[in-house]
């Protein structure tokens, strides 16, 4: 009789990964930071279980957007005052805040529930070239461009 192997949280190894985000498309990007966020490219993927890696997301401000998205996309958000409903459009805050176009990217693509926000907090996403996790070596993670 085989048994189902569910790792155990002393078992599971994370790996870090770094990605590059010059001139790919932002669904491209998202989807594959989303399954090593979660773990799927593993062999011991377990659904219930955080067993994902440490991505770190560099250049966000150059993450390409196709058709008219960059016009037409909005993002909201709310005060929590009555009528505090703000939108911008993704050229706005690819302009002021990048790193928020990729975690709002990503985080769509993730569970939403407790497991998925402990996923989303081994995102690292940065606005230049640097960033300051060299101590962990993190290895390259390829993502296809079009």
């Amino acid at each position: 009789m085989m048994k189902t192997y569910f790792p155990k949280t002393g078992d599971i190894v994370k790996n870090w990964y770094v990605v590059d985000a010059d001139g790919i498309i932002l669904g491209r990007l998202a989807a594959k930071v989303a399954v090593v966020l979660r773990g799927k490219n593993k062999p011991t993927f377990t659904p219930h279980t955080d067993v994902g890696d440490f991505v770190v997301v560099v250049n966000a401000e150059k993450v390409k957007l196709t058709g008219n998205k960059l016009f037409q996309k909005i993002y909201q958000r709310h005060t929590g005052y009555p009528g505090g409903i703000k939108v911008v459009n993704a050229k706005t805050l690819l302009a002021k805040k990048p790193e928020e176009v990729i975690m709002s990217a990503v985080r769509g693509m993730l569970p939403k529930n407790s497991l998925g926000r402990q996923m989303l907090k081994k995102l690292k996403v940065y606005r230049g070239s640097e960033h300051p996790h060299k101590a962990q070596m993190p290895k390259e993670l390829a993502v296809k461009e079009v």
